[in-house]
This record gives structure tokens, C-alpha cells and sequence, in this order.
């Protein structure tokens, strides 16, 4: 079997044929409404959306998912599931969540065997569960013998490269400008893993009140680049 790195890399490819280069969770919206429009304000954007977003709610989700498949605590992992589709306030954050993952179980159907994906992956299927990005990046991170530090640096780095990426594109700011914010972002990446190795189930899917909101607004913009 292959070494977990390999899956590690393969599974946290901004690359990866899923779709997430559709989207852009609602900075569009920021970069639309003057909100968000050099450097400085792109940094602040990321590290927050990374702290008081991603933190509490998609990565939250991943380690807990995690933990209840070490546990293999199938039931628990559906209610997750249904769990994170009812904190998902926009209807664009929610469909590309549920879309995005569906694509990412559909192409590790090819190398993962485990019951506990198999099942995920059945009830998903039938529309017994919606298919959460956060929630079937743990249950594969999990088959692959990828360990949850290392799934939640890599699903840190995912997030974080894609937020570069759509502020380069979108504001606009130089290659070489967005590769500093990433290197920037390595200190906080990786105090968020460690925190996020001890989830707590009381903060789960706390909501970033102005986040929702400007997703909620993204799709009644003039014009759109992202799906959401």
C-alpha cells in the first residue's frame, strides 16, 4: 500500500478534479463591496476566515468525523453529517459542500475498501446523508491510514492555498505577493491543527455571522466569476 503521504498529497491537491476552483466562499462578495482589495486586507480576510470560520465549523467537523471513525461510530458519523448541512446558513456554501464531497468519494472509490467508507459512501448515495466535503475528507483520511494531524494540516493548507488563489485572481495582487501570504500563514496553520487535535463538541458549527451573510449575498452580485 501506498505510504499515507502520497494519499495526504492527493487528497489536499488544490487540484483535485472536485470543483472547488468554482468557488470562492463568498469573497467575491467582499471584493465586490470594497471590502477586500489589497494585501493587507486579503491577509486579514484569510487568517480570519481560517480562525473564526473554517475553524469552528469545516475543520471542527473533519476532527470530530475523525475521531468517530476511529471509534467506528457509524451512526454518529451520519449525524455529523446531517448535523453540518444544518449549519450551513447559505444555500451556495451548502451546495458546494455537499457537491464537493460527493465528487471527492466518487474518485477515492477507486482505492478505499473499508466498511465504514463503504457505508458513508452507501448512505450517501441513497440521500441518506448529504456527503459533507469536511465530513468525507475525514472518513477517507481515515481509510488511507493518513493520521488526523496530518489530515487537518493538509485540509488547513487546502483551504488556505484556495483563498490565495481566488484573491489573486479576483482583487487582483501578483503570484509572488499571494506566495508570501501563504508562507505568512504557516505559524497560524499549524496552532490551528494543534488546537483542532482536541475538539470541543459545545463550539461545533459556530457561526461567523458576517461570513454567512456575505455568502448569503454572493449570489444576488452584478456579476459572478465563482459559484458561490
Amino acid at each position: 500500500m501506498p505510504h499515507p503521504l502520497f494519499h495526504l498529497l492527493h487528497l489536499s491537491d488544490p487540484n483535485l478534479p472536485i470543483g472547488g476552483f468554482s468557488h470562492s466562499s463568498g469573497l467575491e462578495t467582499y471584493v465586490q463591496n470594497g471590502l477586500v482589495t489589497d494585501e493587507k486586507s486579503a491577509r486579514i480576510f484569510i487568517r480570519e476566515m481560517l480562525q473564526k470560520n473554517l475553524f469552528y465549523n469545516d475543520a471542527m467537523y473533519l476532527s470530530v468525523a475523525y475521531q468517530a471513525c476511529v471509534a467506528d461510530e457509524l451512526s454518529y458519523i451520519k449525524k455529523l453529517d446531517l448535523h453540518c448541512n444544518a449549519t450551513k446558513l447559505s444555500k451556495e456554501i451548502r451546495i458546494a459542500s455537499q457537491k464537493l464531497g460527493v465528487r471527492l468519494l466518487k474518485i477515492f472509490d477507486e482505492i478505499c475498501s473499508s466498511t465504514l467508507f463503504s457505508q458513508y459512501s452507501k448512505w450517501v448515495k441513497q440521500q441518506n446523508a448529504f456527503g459533507h466535503y469536511c465530513i468525507a475528507f475525514a472518513v477517507i483520511a481515515h481509510d488511507l491510514k493518513i493520521n488526523l494531524k496530518d489530515s487537518l494540516t493538509g485540509f488547513y493548507y487546502n483551504a488556505a492555498s484556495g483563498f490565495v488563489t481566488n484573491c489573486v485572481k479576483l482583487i487582483p495582487l501578483g503570484q509572488q505577493t499571494g506566495q508570501k501570504i501563504l508562507f505568512e500563514l504557516i505559524p497560524l496553520i499549524e496552532e490551528l491543527v494543534t488546537a483542532g487535535l482536541t475538539p470541543s463538541a459545545d463550539q461545533l458549527g459556530l457561526c461567523s455571522v458576517g461570513f454567512d451573510l456575505r455568502a448569503m449575498q454572493h449570489e444576488n452580485l452584478y456579476s459572478r466569476l465563482y459559484m458561490s
